[in-house]
C-alpha cells in the first residue's frame, strides 16, 4: 500500500509539476554509516539488553515458582496452595506491567530512542536541505520513509548528504555511479545530443566556397570532360571553340537615346 501511494504522489507531481526538478535521498542509508549514529544506536541497545535481562529474570522466576506449585499441590493445604496461586499471578502481572512499560509505543524504547536520535536527524536533514539548495532540487522524496518502486539513480543525493556530513561514501558513490550508467533512460538521453553534434560538424552548404590567392573562386566540381577531350557540348573545357580561338561574347549596340531613329 505504501509503495502505491508513492508512486501515485510521483506521478501527480510529474503531471502538475513538469518544469520542477525532483530527487530523492535514504536516511536509513546515511544512518547506518554515520558514527554518531552508530555510538546512539550502541547506547539505546545497552538499554534494550538491560531490560531483556530484567525480564528473563522475571520470567525464571515464575517458572520456578510454577514448578513449586505443581510438586507440592498434594502436600500444601488450601491456605498455602492458594497463597502461591495469588504470587505467582502477581508476580505475571509485574512481567507484563515491565513490558509495556518499556516497550509499548511511547514507552521508555521510544523516549530513549527519540533524546538519543533527535540531535542526530536534525544534522542529517540540515545537511540534506542545505544539499537540496546547492543542486536546485525542488523537492526531495525520503525512500526510507516514502519507498519508491522505480527511480532514476541520478536523482539520488544521498552520497553528497554523507559528503556534507563527513561521511566516507566511495563505495555507495561507485554502485551509484554503476547503475546511472546502466540505465538506458540516461542512454536515450545522451543520444539525441550526440546527435545534434554530429549534424552541426558537418559542412554548411550555404558556405562561401574557397577561393585561390588571387580571390577567382574555386569550382566545387570539375567540368565532365569525355574522351575526345571536348565537354558534352562539343567545346573544349578552356572555353575555346576548334580553330577560332577563345570565344566572346558579341554584346548589342547601345540603344539610341537621341531620340532619332533609322531613316
Amino acid at each position: 500500500m505504501r509503495y502505491l501511494i508513492a508512486s501515485a504522489l510521483l506521478a501527480i507531481c510529474a503531471a502538475v509539476l513538469p518544469a520542477q526538478k525532483i530527487g530523492y535521498v535514504s536516511t536509513d542509508a546515511i544512518r547506518a554509516q554515520y558514527e554518531s549514529a552508530t555510538q546512539a544506536q550502541e547506547r539505546l541497545d545497552a538499554y534494550i539488553d538491560e531490560w531483556k535481562q530484567e525480564l528473563a529474570q522475571r520470567q525464571r522466576d515464575i517458572d520456578e515458582l510454577d514448578l513449586e506449585i505443581k510438586k507440592n499441590r498434594l502436600i500444601w493445604s488450601d491456605q498455602e496452595r492458594t497463597s502461591k496461586e495469588k504470587e505467582i499471578e502477581e508476580k505475571r502481572r509485574d512481567r507484563d506491567q515491565f513490558a509495556r512499560l518499556k516497550f509499548e509505543p511511547g514507552g521508555e524504547h521510544d523516549q530513549q530512542a527519540e533524546q538519543l536520535f533527535k540531535p542526530i536527524w536534525n544534522k542529517i536533514y540540515t545537511a540534506v536541505q542545505k544539499v537540496s539548495a546547492q543542486e536546485g532540487y525542488d523537492m526531495v522524496w525520503d525512500k526510507s520513509t516514502q519507498p519508491l518502486v522505480y527511480v532514476n539513480a541520478k536523482y539520488d543525493i544521498t552520497v553528497k548528504v554523507m559528503k556534507e556530513l563527513g561521511i566516507d561514501a566511495g563505495d555507495l558513490e561507485a554502485k551509484q555511479k554503476e547503475a546511472i550508467d546502466g540505465d538506458p533512460r540516461n542512454k536515450r538521453q545522451e543520444e539525441p545530443r550526440r546527435r545534434k553534434s554530429r549534424r552541426s560538424s558537418t559542412t554548411d552548404p550555404s558556405a562561401t566556397p574557397p577561393a585561390t590567392p588571387d580571390g577567382t573562386p574555386v569550382p566545387l566540381s570539375a567540368p565532365a570532360v569525355l574522351d575526345n577531350g571536348l565537354m558534352p557540348n562539343g567545346l573544349p573545357p578552356d572555353g575555346q571553340t576548334p580553330g577560332m580561338g577563345p570565344m566572346r561574347v558579341q554584346t548589342p549596340p547601345p540603344a539610341d537615346t537621341s531620340g532619332k531613329g533609322p531613316k
